[in-house]
């Protein structure tokens, strides 16, 4: 999931930078849709920081446990 959002930012910016010309309606629903991507993006990765560690202790348990 992680991978087709970042894919998914990566289209609507490379729209957004593109030199052609798009209704003013059409760019203001793609700059939403792209601080909507990145936020998104955002939690996904603090939600990964915050699990990493935890799953790697109860790993480190476990090991001690079976010595």
């Amino acid at each position: 999931m992680k991978k087709i959002i970042r894919k998914i930012s990566q289209v609507v910016q490379v729209v957004l930078l593109a030199p052609i010309k798009l209704p003013v309606k059409a760019l203001q629903v793609l700059k939403y849709v792209a601080v909507g991507l990145g936020i998104i993006e955002t939690v996904l990765d603090q939600e990964q920081e915050e699990s990493g560690p935890a799953e790697t202790a109860g790993k480190e348990d476990s090991d001690e446990a079976a010595e």
